[in-house]
C-alpha cells in the first residue's frame, strides 16, 4: 500500500467536520461478514461516530430495541433476518431510523413489493470508504441536520488505515 493511499485512508474527504460537540451520532452496522462489519465499524468510529456492530438481523432488531440509534448500515442478505426483513419488523414495531442498505444484490423486487419500507440508500458492494463516509455523512444530515457541527476524534488522522484492505482500492 503506498503512502499516499495510507493518507488518503486515514483522512478520509467525508469525515464529519466542525467544533467539538457532546452528541456523536450512533450507528449501527449490521453485516454477517466479520471483516466488513469490523472494517466499516472501525472506519466509522475512526471518523468521530459512535458505532455499534451487530451480527445479523435477529441480533440488530435488539439492539435498536435497546438503544437509540441515528442510523442503520444493514447489509441484505444475512442468515436469520435479512435487510429487507429487517426493516419490516422495524416498521411493525414503529421503530423508524435512517436506513443505508450495503449489498452486494440490491433487493429491487422485495422493495417494490413493499413500498413503504423505502430505504434511505443503497451502497453496493464493492464500494470504497469514502463512498461509505459520504453516503452516511448525507443521510445523516437529510435526517438530523447540520452533521458539519460534528468532528472526528483529535487523533483520527494519525491513526494507521483499518486493517483487511483491498490494496488497490482501500475496499471492503
Amino acid at each position: 500500500m503506498t503512502a499516499r493511499r495510507i493518507a488518503q485512508l486515514s483522512e478520509p474527504d467525508n469525515a464529519p467536520a466542525g467544533r467539538q460537540s457532546d452528541h456523536r451520532q450512533h450507528i449501527l452496522v449490521v453485516d454477517d461478514d466479520p471483516s466488513i462489519r469490523d472494517l466499516n465499524t472501525e472506519l466509522l468510529q475512526r471518523c468521530g461516530y459512535h458505532v455499534d456492530a451487530a451480527r445479523d438481523g435477529v441480533e440488530a432488531l435488539m439492539a435498536i430495541q435497546a438503544g437509540n440509534y441515528d442510523l442503520l448500515v444493514t447489509d441484505y442478505n444475512m442468515p436469520k433476518l435479512n435487510g429487507v426483513e429487517l426493516i419490516k419488523k422495524l416498521h411493525a414495531a414503529r421503530l423508524m431510523l435512517p436506513v443505508i442498505m450495503v449489498t452486494g444484490e440490491y433487493p429491487q423486487t422485495e422493495l417494490d413489493r413493499h413500498p413503504e419500507f423505502q430505504i434511505d440508500a443503497c451502497l453496493l458492494k464493492p464500494y470504497n470508504f469514502d463512498e461509505l463516509l459520504a453516503v452516511v455523512k448525507n443521510v445523516l444530515h437529510a435526517h438530523a441536520g447540520n452533521v458539519e457541527d460534528q468532528v472526528p476524534p483529535p487523533n483520527w488522522m494519525s491513526q494507521s488505515p483499518p486493517t483487511g484492505l483491498d490494496r488497490e482500492n482501500g475496499s471492503p
